[in-house]
């Protein structure tokens, strides 16, 4: 029996061609846009979820319970950039983000997981971000958002140990999809002690998104997680010296690492 699989922000970017990848592999998938009306490319099903609303939420679980009885994959993947200095972000925004990216996650989880222990099996894999290992110049608010996922999955994987239920993170670096173009950015403000800074940052942050690695590369490690008997805590995925940046912050005395960054953003 093809196992049931569903993909939050499934209609764009890496959950779309994880969805692909994984349909073509056998497997039943579901996944999700905010709009799906305005989609008329997908090669699956997308179901109507706005993460900050738990009615859709739930709404579209249930849907898909009814037609297929059963949700054996859960990927949490729709999430959302911001950039900017913090003093200058406003507070709603930094709400909207952390409402996308941590909330969302943790009401997606618990909408799926009454019916995994009632099948005594299945498997959720938060995408974070290797972002969410360290924190970033300008990209706090993000960093501290994917932080804050791997740090929950961690916790939920030992409660769920005993249902069956595994619980993974895979951290991508920067890969080449739109998300940049969806990306919150605090604009630029005139005679503001960050303009210049910031606005150099900025045209390098996108541009990073846009040199990114192909997104294929997450489908394949994440069809390699649902394929694992016993997968892993967390994954990582993408150029190796951001892996390595990660291996770097383990090793390194904080200042050291911490001028290293500096140097890498042109701060002083």
């Amino acid at each position: 029996m093809s196992k049931v699989v569903l993909i939050t922000g499934g209609s764009s970017g890496i959950g779309k061609i994880t969805g692909i990848y994984l349909q073509s592999k056998g497997y039943k998938v579901y996944g999700s846009s905010r709009n799906p009306e305005k989609i008329t490319d997908s090669s699956f099903p997308l179901l109507a979820i706005d993460v900050r609303n738990s009615e859709s939420i739930h709404q579209a679980v249930r849907e898909i319970i009814d037609r297929e009885g059963r949700i054996d994959v859960l990927i949490n993947n729709a999430g959302v950039g911001i950039t900017g200095p913090l003093e200058e972000i406003p507070l709603e925004e930094i709400q909207n983000n952390f409402h996308i990216n941590v909330f969302g996650p943790i009401e997606m989880m618990k909408a799926v997981l009454p019916y995994m222990r009632e099948q005594n099996s299945g498997l959720i894999i938060n995408v974070t971000s290797i972002a969410g290992y360290m924190g970033l110049p300008f990209r706090g608010v993000y960093s501290a958002s994917k932080g804050a996922l791997e740090l929950l999955t961690e916790s939920i994987r030992m409660e769920l140990k005993p249902f069956n239920i595994h619980v993974s993170n895979v951290a991508p670096g920067d890969f080449a999809t739109d998300i940049a173009t969806r990306r919150f950015h605090a604009p630029v403000i005139e005679n503001s002690p960050y303009e210049k800074v910031y606005g150099q940052q900025l045209a390098t942050i996108d541009e990073h998104v846009d040199e990114g690695s192909d997104p294929l590369e997450m489908a394949k490690a994440i069809h390699m997680i649902i394929q694992t008997e016993k997968p892993k805590i967390h994954y990582k995925v993408g150029a190796f010296m951001q892996k390595f940046s990660i291996f770097l912050k383990r090793i390194l005395p904080d200042t050291v690492y911490e001028k290293i960054l500096m140097n890498h953003y042109k701060l002083k």
